[in-house]
């Protein structure tokens, strides 16, 4: 039962990194006025504007991936499903990370729950394995 939920939430939360990429990739905005990740504070000293949103965009799809298919490799009951879900989670934290605008405010619109339910994956998959 521990597999399939686990299976399910990390599927859940690759969809989720989607979602984020449709809002970097200015396909439609999760919350009205959500500019995330415009301004991230060390991508954009280096790129313009579109550029971090393409980057965090194609960055959030292959996390993406990642999470989705890990679960899926779960359900398989494969042993690799545990390195590509620790893969995930760091690379999508590095990402939130990097696309971060500095402040400590809206941290929920930039990533910040993510960034802890990444943690939980990581203890779970360290409890599983």
């Amino acid at each position: 039962m521990r597999t399939i939920i686990l299976g399910i939430f990390l599927v859940l939360h690759g969809l989720v990194h989607l979602l984020y990429a449709g809002q970097s990739g200015r396909l439609f905005e999760l919350r009205p006025n959500m500019t995330w990740p415009d301004g991230a504070w060390l991508l954009s000293k280096f790129f313009h504007e579109k550029t971090t949103r393409r980057l965090a965009t194609i960055s959030l799809v292959l996390a993406a991936l990642g999470f989705i298919v890990g679960g899926v490799v779960l359900f398989l009951q494969q042993n690799w499903w545990q390195p590509m879900t620790l893969g995930a989670v760091v690379f999508s934290s590095l990402i939130f990370l990097l696309f971060w605008d500095g402040r400590f405010r809206a941290l929920d619109a930039q990533g910040g729950i993510g960034v802890l339910l990444n943690l939980a994956v990581l203890a779970v998959v360290q409890i599983l394995s």
